[in-house]
């Protein structure tokens, strides 16, 4: 898939990684939908961007992933305003195993309402056109993560939903293609002071050291530039790693069930 006049909506977009994919998607032709809980952080994301690309190619809806009504009328509103839409990111997430239901509302249940609202908004054999989901994973949707178990669980899923409803039963059906992409570590996320008190315990906080022990951090807009290809290459049911500054690496489903 070209980028260049498709419309994308990206949650979590305000800030972040989210954002950069926002920056990159637009550098690219597309025109973007900015899904956020934060309305301030993503107004000014939306003002920014706008000055910067034209502001009739961004657009912020305040979106709330773990309220599926919420959520669908972010999908309707982009679409209204953009007369279509071709990528959906499931970008939102969190880290914060001590509010683990939460954590799992946002990072696991979000991706599924996200999955099944591009289903039918883009489903062909819903009347729509195709394209194409990245559901945002993990480097931990590989290993466990022992500071981080809950999160590490919830990115782990993302693995098993995505590679369901992105096999080629779905895929000739719908039109969508659905694709993991799992980022490393982030320049911002690789201190433990980062997470403030978001560990379970204080011995999961120790185990962060553990975890981050030979891991190099990245910049957003590294994991953004992967993000790229990925749309426009990848097979569906693919799971890509972008890691320690690297080119995104295709990983065999294969290696990492076994």
């Amino acid at each position: 898939m070209e980028i260049s006049n498709k419309v994308a909506l990206v949650t979590g977009g305000a800030c972040g990684l989210g954002r950069a994919f926002c920056e990159m998607l637009l550098s690219y032709g597309a025109k973007v939908s900015i899904c956020d809980l934060d309305s301030d952080a993503g107004e000014n994301a939306c003002d920014v961007l706008g000055q910067k690309f034209g502001k009739e190619r961004v657009m912020f809806c305040h979106c709330d992933v773990t309220d599926y009504v919420q959520f669908e009328e972010a999908f309707q509103t982009t679409i209204t305003e953009f007369d279509r839409l071709d990528i959906v990111v499931n970008n939102a997430e969190i880290m914060n195993d001590k509010f683990w239901e939460l954590e799992v509302d946002v990072n696991l249940n979000g991706t599924i309402r996200g999955m099944l609202l591009a289903l039918q908004y883009l489903g062909k054999d819903k009347e729509g056109h195709g394209g194409v989901v990245i559901n945002i994973g993990s480097a931990q949707s590989f290993r466990p993560q022992i500071s981080t178990p809950i999160y590490c669980a919830s990115k782990h899923a993302i693995l098993a939903l995505s590679k369901s409803c992105g096999d080629a039963y779905h895929y000739n059906i719908t039109g969508v293609r659905v694709i993991v992409l799992c980022p490393g570590v982030l320049h911002h996320d690789a201190s433990s002071s980062a997470f403030g008190n978001r560990f379970k315990s204080p011995s999961h906080e120790k185990a962060w050291q553990l975890d981050m022990k030979g891991v190099h951090p990245q910049k957003c807009e590294h994991v953004a530039k992967g993000l790229i290809s990925i749309i426009r290459d990848a097979k569906s049911g693919s799971v890509w790693l972008i890691a320690n500054e690297k080119a995104p690496k295709e990983v065999p489903y294969s290696s990492i069930t076994m």
